[in-house]
């Protein structure tokens, strides 16, 4: 059995570096072949609504898309 992490994230998309922080260390977990999860809840599930636009800080939504495509796996 492979070696898994989760991350909870529960912040809105644009207030707080988390949700950067939070695509960069599931980033680094699957370039180390973790099985990766990121569970969103309360403010942190409007990080997947697609046309949000952030000052200074990475799309989440796109930012997560393409996480996703790799193997992360999302529950909100």
């Amino acid at each position: 059995m492979g070696k898994k992490i989760t991350l909870v994230l529960n912040t809105s998309p644009y207030n707080y570096e988390n949700t950067y922080t939070a695509m960069k260390i599931a980033e680094a977990a699957l370039d180390k072949g973790l099985d990766t999860h990121l569970v969103a809840s309360t403010d942190g599930v409007y990080c997947f609504l697609k046309g949000q636009v952030g000052k200074g800080l990475p799309n989440a939504a796109d930012g997560f898309k393409s996480l996703m495509d790799r193997g992360l796996k999302i529950s909100l």
